[in-house]
């Protein structure tokens, strides 16, 4: 038999060693880090995730616990469920809920952009409820109105800012699972 040793490419991905302790170490304190962020979530934010059962009821419990030892415990038994899990739709949407993802400050400029062309022309109203049929364009339309109103008499942009608001909850946010998840 010929050993094939020699050759490049043919078996490299065999060859590569596994991860070191210090790296193993260092994913396992990132993972229990990741359970420590989902332990400080409200219950209606850890239903969102859709998250393991097993994994859920464990993050339940250790609120329930008072006895440090026995939370700690209880914290490196959620980093080792960690383990099992996908982590990068978790931490997409954490990102999400704090505000920090590319993706998220880039929908924030957009409904700013948004709010801006409502105001400047009527056309773009046109445009938007051709692009989403099922918002209310009354509502819309009120705010305009009144942005307008505000800005004429000098008032405090109350209309202007509920605009944005409004655009929110009419065009919500498109959660990517993985677009940054291997950054």
């Amino acid at each position: 038999m010929h050993s094939h040793r020699g050759h490049h490419g043919e078996h490299e991905e065999e060859l590569t060693p596994p991860p070191s302790k210090t790296k193993v170490k260092q994913q396992m304190h990132d993972l229990q880090d990741l359970g420590e962020q989902l332990v400080e979530l409200g219950d209606d934010r850890l239903k969102q995730l859709d998250l393991p059962e097993r994994l859920y009821d464990a993050i339940r419990e250790v609120k329930r616990i008072h006895k440090f030892g026995a939370q700690r415990r209880q914290m490196q038994f959620i980093g080792k469920l960690m383990r099992e899990v996908e982590t990068a739709p978790i931490i997409a949407k954490l990102e999400v809920w704090g505000g920090t993802s590319r993706q998220h400050i880039a929908y924030l400029h957009q409904m700013e952009r948004w709010r801006d062309r409502l105001l400047e022309s009527d056309a773009a109203l046109t445009e938007l409820l051709a692009a989403h049929p099922d918002i209310d364009a009354q509502r819309l339309r009120a705010l305009i109105r009144n942005a307008h109103k505000e800005k004429e008499l000098n008032k405090p942009p109350r209309s202007y800012r509920e605009l944005f608001q409004a655009l929110r909850e009419m065009l919500p946010e498109q959660v990517s699972t993985h677009a940054d998840a291997h950054e």
